[in-house]
């Protein structure tokens, strides 16, 4: 029996990269209640390879319910499967990704096998002593970090943010056992069938997979303005984040908001103009490469945690570096 759970994702049988996010998560409260961490698969195409590649990330075992009915997320079926291996396998952790899969089916899977969830955390650890599962998860707007515990039911349920930390390196040496469930006719609720998918809607934003992300603050000044970091993020193949602060100010809409009240990222290039660096926002952007900080204040918090901290007027700053990226593509690969 495992006593750790992580729910991997996949699409179009692709496992997703948060899947390998959660087995640091779970390796590492496994290791401190000396047992072993499992990862469920649900979908349907996922191949060996994957399955196996989540064993050297830190699985001890694979469970894959495939079928081409499981393709596409539909959350009664899945929610059928997990509550089936809960009481046949009885966990006492369980978590999975703060997406949009996760937010949906646990809080449905918590209320059938009648135990807590909390939701969107960004720490976990487990309590010494009493073995119970710490899940931490920023409240009151962001302004306060709550832990809170699920001491007399199970599986203790959590979400974890996205990209809020790493997954752990491949070791190809690792050992584990990759377990085919099948998926019984009886598990199945067919009242809800999947005919596509929609990716124009208004103000969508994918900020948790981009590579690049440049972010505007209060520093900004107005709307307008945010079509600097547009034009820079689109040279990039990028996206455009805010603060908190800019967001309330209505300059970009909810889905760019970065920090703990907002999305956390871990982009490779990530650029913050005009940001002074809350403490909130900082939490959001802490698991970035290289972090690149634009502002005339040379005191700004955001410039202590960069890589790079430019100290000048933020508007001529971006105009240069559009300027010299544009130079770049003229000159072709050197």
């Amino acid at each position: 029996m495992s006593f750790v759970w992580t729910l991997a994702e996949q699409h179009e049988g692709r496992l997703k990269g948060v899947s390998f996010e959660l087995l640091g998560r779970g390796r590492a409260l496994a290791d401190a209640l000396d047992t072993k961490l499992a990862s469920v698969v649900i979908g349907d195409g996922v191949d060996a390879a994957q399955l196996e590649a989540l064993v050297h990330r830190g699985a001890d075992e694979v469970y894959a319910i495939q079928d081409p009915r499981l393709a596409s997320f539909t959350c009664e079926t899945y929610s059928n499967l997990l509550v089936h291996l809960i009481k046949t396998y009885q966990p006492s952790v369980l978590l999975a990704a703060a997406t949009s899969t996760g937010r949906t089916l646990m809080p449905h899977v918590a209320v059938r096998v009648h135990t807590g969830l909390t939701a969107d955390c960004t720490e976990l650890a487990i309590e010494p002593g009493t073995g119970q599962l710490l899940q931490t998860r920023p409240a009151i707007g962001g302004n306060i970090m709550a832990t809170i515990k699920t001491p007399d039911h199970r599986p203790q349920m959590a979400t974890v943010r996205p990209k809020s930390s790493r997954p752990l390196p491949a070791d190809p040496t690792r050992v584990g056992k990759v377990i085919a469930v099948p998926l019984d006719d009886f598990l199945v609720d067919d009242r809800v069938r999947v005919t596509g998918y929609r990716r124009d809607a208004l103000d969508f934003v994918n900020l948790e997979e981009a590579e690049v992300v440049v972010a505007g603050g209060r520093g900004m000044k107005k709307a307008e303005h945010f079509d600097l970091l547009r034009d820079l993020a689109d040279a990039w193949g990028g996206a455009v984040g805010a603060t908190r602060d800019a967001v309330d100010r209505g300059w970009l809409g909810y889905p760019h908001q970065v920090g703990l009240s907002g999305k956390t990222i871990s982009p490779r290039l990530y650029i913050g103009a005009g940001i002074s660096g809350a403490i909130q926002h900082l939490a959001g952007i802490k698991t970035s490469d290289t972090i690149v900080s634009i502002n005339s204040d040379p005191d700004a918090s955001l410039h202590k945690v960069a890589d790079f901290g430019i100290v000048g007027d933020l508007f001529d700053v971006l105009r240069e570096l559009r300027r010299r990226l544009q130079e770049r593509r003229e000159e072709g690969p050197s």
